[in-house]
């Protein structure tokens, strides 16, 4: 008789989908917070849960994906997720995430969406001190209001790339994600799919309520940060993203974000709260990343 094969070891198809018990919020504990490592190259599969969830990477990169959009979520900042939201989760970037379970029955008004927010750095501290263990229940009830008082007042950051259905803007709009830099115009898009240019324009303001430029912007800012965060020079990350120079896509970062490439990602460096990590504010990546405030065309006149 033939041995038996060896049992199957995890995959990144059915990681950390199954949430401990003890990790559950109740009434009576609203705000749960799970801490946990994460290495890249996993992904946590498509589920559903009937709690929201503040997913919060104080070191490293994630992307949250739902069936009709995907999100880049930089070091230092969350993405919010209602209940009963379908998504899945992609570690683009060794990470260390405290994922807040929020009951369904404390949500504030307002959160009925998901986005990406900024953590302000009282929200920061409240989320430390949430996962201390057997706080007591005066203390944890007051940290839980603080918590949702803080999420409430978290701004948004556009970090939201749409994703279509039909199924020709949906291969245009893939091709772009996986090569952001190709500067092909709306007419090179179009014929590459097999459609008119009319019908990928009108697709994109029917589906997505965006025009093409408008959507390919939003995908080269959410390549842009990994990229960024990785420590590369900007003037080298500009050109992968397709721009001919370092300020012309330090000019359309700052319309997006309002701050330079170097201040966003030097924010994040400086909220680590992961105990096991080592400060590494200073390893050079911030340095690499030279300011901008000059205005310039980018190479496909975005």
């Amino acid at each position: 008789m033939p041995s038996s094969p060896p049992p199957s070891q995890p995959t990144d198809l059915d990681f950390f989908t199954d949430i401990p018990p003890e990790f559950e919020p109740t009434p009576a504990h609203p705000i749960r917070v799970r801490s946990r490592p994460m290495p890249a190259g996993v992904r946590i599969a498509q589920h559903t849960h009937g709690w929201a969830q503040l997913a919060y990477a104080s070191r490293g990169v994630l992307r949250m994906t739902t069936p009709g959009t995907t999100w880049m979520v930089p070091p230092s900042r969350a993405i919010w997720v209602p209940p009963r939201v379908t998504h899945e989760v992609s570690i683009v970037e060794d990470a260390f995430l405290r994922t807040l379970y929020v009951d369904e029955s404390v949500v504030p008004p307002g959160l009925g969406e998901c986005r990406v927010v900024e953590v302000s750095g009282l929200l920061r501290e409240v989320i430390a001190s949430l996962d201390e263990p057997a706080l007591p229940a005066t203390r944890e009830r007051l940290l839980c209001v603080l918590a949702l008082d803080e999420m409430t007042r978290s701004a948004p950051l556009p970090l939201a790339v749409p994703m279509p259905e039909e199924k020709r803007l949906r291969a245009l709009c893939e091709a772009l994600i996986a090569d952001p830099g190709n500067h092909g115009s709306l007419e090179y898009w179009a014929a590459h799919v097999g459609a008119s240019t009319r019908t990928i324009a009108r697709l994109f303001r029917q589906e997505l309520g965006v025009s093409f430029s408008q959507w390919r912007q939003q995908a080269i800012l959410a390549r842009a940060i990994p990229l960024l965060n990785q420590g590369r020079p900007m003037a080298i990350v500009a050109q992968e993203l397709g721009y001919q120079s370092q300020s012309a896509f330090s000019a359309m970062f700052r319309r997006a974000f309002g701050q330079s490439p170097r201040a966003f990602i030097a924010r994040g460096a400086g909220d680590i709260d992961d105990p096991s990590a080592q400060d590494d504010s200073d390893d050079g990546f911030a340095r690499s990343l030279v300011s901008a405030d000059e205005a310039a065309t980018p190479r496909d006149g975005r």
